[in-house]
């Protein structure tokens, strides 16, 4: 079990297959011209294949699938599959725009739930958020992952003035539909325009929920980002993460491996372990991913704490969040 001064235990990892998006969102790809990285300094499947064998080796039960986009990977198929074999929850998120593609490879790989990001309910701001006009392709496959009986989870990040107004919206989807819509605070990467007037709370979140509708309070789970509540009468649910406001640090159980193969201990982590190259250079990384574990912070990633109306965005070191992996 991999274990971390502070005595949080390490089972969740997620790894990212790719910085390539199909998408350009503000907050994740602000510039349409980004560069990318070359395919020599990703992981090859056999990569990630080995470097998994290892987490497993050290207890990691559950692996999430992220990018970028990562079902726009050329081999995206072959990796859900190598990782398929082993005996860990195997999930992925999403935009959804590929995912009618795939629905057979997640059927054979045992997938059972899946997350999708979606920020708004309307097809004019989707294209303004993403600039792309595909929102009716994603609704749908959307609709067909419901109908084909996958747990689906939608990740909406809300920011003040864009799309705060949506907030029943989401909530009111939940009435007919078994969806699991997660409101997530806006934070803070590299060049993503990120400041404190459009961070919309969990308290806010809250507030306006509670303007049409009642619900009530759900049991956190072990490990547990979102504050889950059901709303009466509805099938779905919805949950807010609360990095910025409430942060959840005290039970963190996650590792983040890039598309480049560094090792991330935290979201906001200034420093990285580079288990790809000593893979390569047929080093053992596990000594190497023991101390990246061991070295965490207690809470997000050393860099700030207390009143996120307070942080200063320009000294937080870290990649943005394309390059880390959702």
């Amino acid at each position: 079990m991999l274990k971390d001064n502070f005595g949080r235990a390490h089972d969740y990892l997620r790894i990212s297959l790719t910085d390539v998006c199909n998408f350009r969102c503000q907050y994740c790809i602000p510039d349409e011209n980004t560069s990318f990285m070359p395919s020599s300094r990703l992981m090859t499947v056999d990569e990630i294949d080995t470097i998994a064998q290892e987490f497993l080796k050290l207890g990691v039960k559950k692996i999430r699938l992220t990018g970028g986009e990562p079902l726009v990977r050329k081999d995206a198929e072959k990796i859900i599959l190598a990782l398929s074999k082993y005996p860990v929850e195997l999930t992925l998120t999403t935009n959804g725009l590929r995912t009618n593609e795939f629905i057979d490879v997640f059927k054979k790989a045992g997938i059972k739930s899946i997350n999708v990001s979606l920020d708004t309910l309307d097809k004019d701001q989707f294209f303004t958020i993403t600039k792309r006009n595909v929102f009716d392709k994603v609704w749908d496959n959307i609709q067909q992952l419901i109908d084909e009986g996958f747990h689906v989870k939608i990740n909406t990040v809300v920011m003040r003035d864009f799309n705060d107004s949506e907030i029943l919206n989401f909530i009111q989807w939940t009435k007919e539909q078994p969806v699991h819509i997660r409101f997530i605070e806006f934070m803070p990467f590299d060049k993503n325009q990120w400041n404190t007037q459009k961070v919309f709370s969990y308290q806010e979140i809250m507030d306006v929920a509670a303007t049409k509708y009642s619900f009530i309070r759900m049991k956190d789970g072990l490990n547990e980002t979102a504050k889950k509540f059901k709303p009466l009468g509805h099938e779905g649910t919805f949950a807010v993460i609360s990095t910025m406001s409430a942060p959840f640090c005290s039970n963190c159980n996650r590792m983040r491996l890039t598309a480049d193969g560094k090792m991330k201990n935290c979201l906001f982590s200034k420093g990285e372990a580079d288990i790809l190259t000593a893979l390569r250079n047929s080093e053992d990384i596990v000594p190497i991913i023991k101390q990246c574990v061991a070295s965490k912070e207690e809470a997000l990633g050393g860099q700030f704490q207390g009143d996120y109306k307070k942080i200063d965005a320009t000294k937080i070191a870290n990649r943005s969040m394309i390059n880390i992996g959702g």
